[in-house]
């Protein structure tokens, strides 16, 4: 698996990010600068990780989409291939037109740093064939603006066309208003593009790929990817 890590200036998570690639795939992954205009021959997978991607000015993501680089990362998601953006990264895919919906300011209007539960609604997508359908998993968030909107028609077909991959939910697997810290709409935590290649979600699974953190349930998202990438190969 060839990975390539987006950095942009305040991005923060970049390296937290490419340790996990390599520990599920023995590769290190190439940092690529917000001003390259092109990615590193090869690549498998792009990533773009969280922090405050231009001190999130104007919109969080939105100065992040106009960068040189995401021209070569929108050619490359239209060619097939696959996109990973976590926390700042979903929304960056956002204000790139790469997925559709944006992220709000939290409901409670707070900053959230701590661990959440997520459950998995599919396990056919190189996303998520690290899980099983219905695994509920515990991972961090760090997020100000992750309240997760989008038109009614638009919600309507991510439901009907499975393209919601993470929900929040309690520890026991309940998607209720209680477990949606954020209020995201359908408690939704991460979706896919219609070709089902680009990926945004707002927790952080590679804080949680170690047995030093606590916990390792982040640990399959990444496995799973370089397994797709493997057997593709």
């Amino acid at each position: 698996m060839k990975s390539a890590v987006l950095v942009f200036p305040g991005i923060n998570r970049e390296r937290d990010m490419a340790r996990a690639l390599k520990l599920a795939s023995g590769n290190d992954a190439a940092m690529v600068w917000h001003a390259d205009t092109a990615l590193p021959a090869g690549t498998d997978l792009v990533v773009v990780p969280g922090g405050f991607s231009y001190g999130d000015y104007l919109r969080c993501g939105a100065i992040a989409a106009r960068a040189p680089v995401m021209d070569a990362v929108r050619d490359f998601a239209a060619k097939g291939g696959l996109v990973l953006g976590v926390c700042n990264g979903f929304q960056i895919l956002c204000e790139s037109g790469l997925l559709p919906g944006v992220l709000m300011r939290n409901a409670q209007l707070k900053f959230v740093c701590r661990d959440v539960h997520m459950k998995i609604e599919r396990s056919d997508t190189p996303f998520t064939r690290g899980y099983n359908a219905g695994q509920v998993i515990r991972v961090p968030v760090a997020h100000g603006e992750g309240n997760y909107e989008a038109d009614e028609e638009t919600l309507k077909r991510l439901e009907g066309e499975g393209r919601v991959l993470y929900r929040y939910c309690s520890p026991e697997g309940v998607v209720d208003e209680a477990s949606n810290f954020n209020g995201a709409a359908n408690s939704i935590a991460g979706i896919v593009n219609e070709r089902g290649n680009v990926l945004g979600m707002m927790p952080h699974p590679e804080n949680h790929v170690e047995e030093i953190m606590g916990c390792t349930d982040g640990r399959g998202l990444f496995a799973g990817l370089a397994q797709h990438l493997e057997k593709a190969a």
